[in-house]
């Protein structure tokens, strides 16, 4: 049976990584998860040409009845005041609302709020974390950032593999405590131009932006790693 060193070598590597992993690593792969998580909701929502893509794709126009001016005109008016920026309350240009429906949309702008919040912080924790581990030259965190925030996403697309409409209502289930989810189209006609695709293309963007993520700190790791050219066991001061 041939024997390839380069094996071995990977092994002794792998192993002395895992060895000098620390629970902290961990902590702080969740701190860069939440991070990214809060990234990806936010370009996702302000991400307006995936709904002008999806006008076309999944042809709101014809499902919903309504011209295609009406129907961007009403959707940026639920994207802007989704902003924690926006002062007012929610007016559609076009489209009636029932009072159960605008009291469902401010619950989903505090949730875009407290994601802008926790964004916030977590960048502010994160970058102090990245200057912290540098001085110390410790960069085991990378890798460890890289594999906790790339669980989720495996996750989140498994049950959308499986069942997205399953998914979709527990989602809400989780999140909102009351049934004003549940739109009357005659009532709250904006649930015509919001099909539920357009909600599971957000969801493959969001899960796209995390894994990125998770793919930069993981090349990040390899190049430093790669640059200083160094054996785990031979460098006990480079924690990598």
């Amino acid at each position: 049976m041939y024997y390839n060193s380069n094996d071995g070598e990977n092994k002794l590597q792998w192993g002395n990584f895992m060895k000098r992993l620390k629970l902290t690593d961990f902590f702080i792969g969740i701190v860069f998860t939440l991070l990214f998580l809060s990234l990806a909701v936010i370009i996702t929502i302000n991400f307006r040409p995936l709904y002008y893509l999806d006008v076309k794709v999944l042809h709101i126009e014809e499902s919903s009845g309504y011209p295609k001016q009406d129907i961007l005109d009403n959707y940026n008016a639920l994207i802007d005041y989704s902003s924690p920026f926006f002062r007012g309350g929610l007016t559609f240009p076009t489209l009636q609302a029932s009072e159960s429906g605008l009291a469902h949309f401010k619950e989903v702008k505090n949730i875009f709020s407290f994601f802008y919040i926790l964004g916030a912080f977590t960048l502010v924790l994160g970058v102090a974390i990245m200057r912290y581990k540098h001085r110390k030259k410790d960069y085991s965190y990378l890798l460890a950032s890289s594999i906790t925030a790339a669980i989720l996403p495996l996750f989140v697309i498994l049950a959308v593999a499986v069942d997205f409409d399953t998914t979709f209502v527990m989602f809400h289930k989780l999140f909102f405590h009351n049934d004003d989810w549940l739109f009357n189209p005659v009532t709250d006609p904006v649930i015509k131009i919001l099909p539920e695709t357009f909600f599971m293309h957000c969801a493959l963007l969001i899960i796209f932006f995390i894994i990125l993520g998770s793919i930069i700190f993981a090349i990040q790791y390899f190049r430093i790693k790669k640059d200083f050219l160094i054996k785990y066991r031979k460098h006990n001061n480079l924690k990598i």
